[in-house]
């Protein structure tokens, strides 16, 4: 795979998660409206935006770790934070 090949697809890939995070972001506050609901998808969206960007400069591992790493952390703050 070449390298603008491997950004292309982390490009993509944090894209996809960041629709899937608002998609989950308006079902959780539909479900239940409260600030930390929106700080953990909210920064899970920021996550997102930064890894594409990180991808367009070259930074493909980097953000692959990021968005690994920074979305597993908001999941499990969803889990263990969030009623």
């Amino acid at each position: 795979m070449t390298p603008r090949q491997a950004r292309r697809i982390r490009i993509v890939l944090a894209s996809v998660l960041m629709a899937a995070m608002a998609v989950v972001l308006v079902v959780r506050l539909a479900s239940r409206t409260s600030v930390l609901v929106v700080g953990v998808y909210g920064a899970a969206l920021v996550l997102c935006g930064v890894v594409i960007e990180l991808s367009r400069h070259g930074r493909t591992r980097l953000g692959t770790w990021l968005l690994g790493i920074g979305l597993a952390a908001a999941l499990a703050a969803d889990w263990l934070l969030l009623p």
